[in-house]
């Protein structure tokens, strides 16, 4: 099992001065796939929620569906 960093953490490494120009590429890239990641479980696990369920986060069924049919690279 690998363990993801926090984008906060990725995106503190990227600031230090003394990184090369492929190293900070390397980061930027790992901080967005991470986005990318969040991004798509989140949606995922929205689709799974009950009418009842979306009421309580005030979306409807017609909302949460555009939301999880969006692509994971879409904010």
């Amino acid at each position: 099992m690998t363990r993801a960093m926090h984008t906060p953490a990725l995106l503190l490494l990227n600031d230090s001065p003394r990184l090369p120009l492929i190293a900070a590429l390397a980061v930027q890239f790992a901080a967005k796939v991470t986005k990318w990641e969040r991004q798509r479980r989140s949606r995922i696990n929205l689709s799974m929620l009950d009418d009842r369920l979306l009421k309580d986060v005030g979306l409807t069924r017609y909302q949460a569906r555009q939301e999880f049919t969006r692509p994971f690279w879409r904010s």
